[in-house]
């Protein structure tokens, strides 16, 4: 730095400081503009890859529905060796039906633990914060 306030160039010429300021924030704002095509461009790649990928696995949800069906079509083959068609399914459906009904327990047990949705414990600690710091406030 000279003694005007100037920054001499590799040329040997001098610069004033605001255009240095100037400069490097106009290469700044490039930069992060650059940064931020960059990331968006990411992004787009990863969003495709979940887009296929999630395809993929609700394609093996419904191939495993289908399987699952296929194993009580199973089951009530095997079962009508030894009983009538009709009781065989019956039997098949009930088991079905009693697997269904603690399943949905279960699940309404677990909605219930996680209701409201809300961060409650993060809610009171911040309320605990906020106390602790207007007490502090008032000393």
């Amino acid at each position: 730095m000279t003694a005007d306030g100037s920054h001499r160039t590799v040329s040997g010429t001098q610069e004033p400081v605001g255009e240095l300021v100037q400069r490097a924030s106009r290469q700044l704002s490039q930069l992060v503009r650059d940064e931020m095509r960059l990331a968006q461009a990411e992004m787009t790649q990863k969003g495709k890859r979940f887009g296929k990928g999630g395809g993929l696995f609700g394609g093996a949800g419904l191939v495993g529905v289908l399987t699952l069906q296929a194993l009580v079509a199973a089951v009530i083959a095997a079962l009508s060796l030894t009983l009538d068609v009709w009781a065989a399914a019956l039997i098949v459906t009930g088991a079905l039906a009693v697997v269904t009904a603690l399943m949905a327990a279960l699940g309404k047990q677990q909605v219930s633990k996680a209701s409201p949705p809300k961060p409650e414990q993060t809610m009171d600690s911040v309320k605990a914060d906020v106390a602790e710091i207007k007490e502090k406030a008032q000393r």
